[in-house]
């Protein structure tokens, strides 16, 4: 609600979250380009970064930097 207070309509976002896209459309913003996040996995967080695309559905790049 506040970017549309902004007066924005139409944005680029940087994210790895499909829903955060759904969600700003919800509200009359135009998702024109999803710039993607890159996360390099390592051993410490490559679990997390798994669950995080299995259940909640981030577009993840899942190459090991290792």
């Amino acid at each position: 609600q506040i970017l549309v207070d902004l007066g924005l309509h139409k944005i680029r976002l940087l994210t790895k979250n499909p829903r955060k896209i759904i969600g700003l459309e919800g509200y009359g913003i135009e998702v024109v380009k999803r710039v993607p996040i890159e996360t390099k996995p390592i051993k410490e967080n490559i679990e997390y970064l798994k669950a995080k695309a299995k259940k909640m559905g981030h577009l993840l790049n899942m190459k090991s930097s290792e």
